[in-house]
């Protein structure tokens, strides 16, 4: 605010320094002006004249066509020698002279060369320190230190354990962190402790992140999430830093969940780097190492993990003390599939000739994410036809999509499918 403040006053200054506009004339036109009683003042600068007509007489300017009236300031270079004959001249015509230094005032000098740089220099510094603070909190480098995980409160974490169909046994296995979470003393009264760390095992699309959710939202803690990958980057000592801020930030506001997906983006084995042993992976991997060995008792923070290659993970991760459970999850069962069919379709229009347990038994080797994607493929093919529901054709058609493909236009001749079948 005080450099806006600066910067219009600045430009206020050098509106009231900067002279009027002003129509250079010739020296024959001037005499001439002289001799007709039109000038009323002028200033001497070495060899040029600036000047003021009187308010009533000023002229036409002598070469428009047009007769356009010259501005009241005007401004000429004088000949060689001239001066005596024109300082005669002036003075019998009782135009006041002045004498101007060619020296530049010091209100000149700060108006045009030291008070627009600095202006212009302190708005751009301005500029830079608010941009500054607002994204790299202060330090050039901080948004690279700082951890970028992100928080969802329990208002935004609506996700529940009924929201994850099957999944029973993972359910089970998170349920004690839930009621830890609410009632740490239940279990700190047999001197039992709850695992510092979780580690969700599967392949991909089977809710491993839509289980971390779930149990934020039936613990009502924060949740902070963050991707493996996004400890990475080319500064060495990025990754570290990070670590440390994103454990700091959780404790400062336990009990919560941190959930880093993606584990084994940084959680490999170490040793087999191309840094031989000294590169940026494995030096955020020690420092998550050290962190999770950090844990006070009264600091309620739950580190949850997912990963879908823990054949890569360094084994001090894997170890008691660090992710004390190992939670496998599965691709679900026909009645896992039903079950997640139901979940997924409750908010679409079915026809009655839909039978999902006949999709549950035609879905093998689905994951949930599949199944979502299906019931979604259902409804957008159903909408394109302009249906009010979605009927079982869709549901078939939208399988064969997610199984096979879109649909292929190529046409085969007879000849061409009689090779395919020999050669079959």
């Amino acid at each position: 605010m005080v450099w806006v403040v600066l910067l219009i006053a600045g430009l206020v200054i050098l509106l009231l320094v900067v002279r009027q506009g002003s129509d250079e004339i010739k020296y024959s036109h001037f005499l001439q002006f002289v001799h007709d009683g039109r000038v009323q003042e002028v200033r001497w600068h070495g060899d040029s004249i600036t000047g003021v007509f009187k308010k009533d007489h000023i002229p036409k300017a002598p070469e428009d066509p047009a007769g356009r009236a010259l501005s009241p300031n005007f401004k000429l270079i004088v000949p060689p020698g001239a001066d005596e004959k024109l300082t005669e001249l002036l003075e019998k015509q009782g135009v006041v002279q002045r004498a101007v230094s060619q020296n530049p005032t010091f209100l000149t000098l700060l108006s045009f060369y030291i008070l627009p740089p600095l202006l212009a220099f302190g708005l751009l510094f301005w500029m830079f320190w608010r941009r500054a603070r607002d994204q790299f909190d202060g330090g050039l480098l901080g948004s690279f230190a700082k951890s970028p995980a992100k928080r969802y409160e329990k208002s935004r974490t609506n996700v529940t354990f009924e929201d994850v169909a099957n999944l029973e046994n993972a359910k089970a296995e998170l349920q004690e962190v839930v009621e830890f979470l609410k009632n740490p003393e239940k279990f700190q009264r047999l001197g039992g402790q709850i695992p510092k760390g979780i580690l969700l095992m599967g392949p991909p699309g089977t809710g491993k992140t839509l289980l971390a959710r779930a149990v934020a939202g039936e613990a009502g803690v924060p949740f902070y999430s963050i991707s493996g990958s996004e400890f990475i980057q080319m500064f060495v000592g990025v990754g570290a830093s990070r670590v440390r801020d994103m454990f700091k930030t959780a404790k400062e506001h336990s009990p919560c969940i941190l959930f880093i997906d993606e584990i084994d983006a940084v959680g490999r084995v170490r040793g087999a780097g191309l840094g031989g042993g000294h590169d940026e992976r494995e030096q955020t991997l020690n420092q998550i190492l050290s962190e999770m060995d950090g844990f006070q008792r009264n600091e309620s923070v739950i580190v949850l993990a997912a990963t879908n290659r823990p054949d890569v993970l360094d084994p001090a991760l894997l170890r008691p003390g660090r992710f004390d459970r190992h939670v496998t999850v599965d691709r679900p069962s026909r009645e896992g599939r039903l079950a997640i069919l139901k979940v997924h379709s409750r908010n679409v229009p079915l026809a009655d000739d839909v039978a999902l347990d006949q999709l549950a038994a035609g879905t093998v080797g689905l994951t949930g994410a599949d199944i979502r994607n299906l019931v979604n493929e259902a409804a957008l093919l159903a909408t394109r036809l302009g249906k009010d529901k979605v009927e079982m054709t869709d549901f078939e058609q939208a399988l064969d999509k997610v199984l096979m493909g879109p649909k292929r236009e190529e046409v085969i001749s007879g000849k061409e499918k009689e090779m395919t079948a020999y050669h079959e």
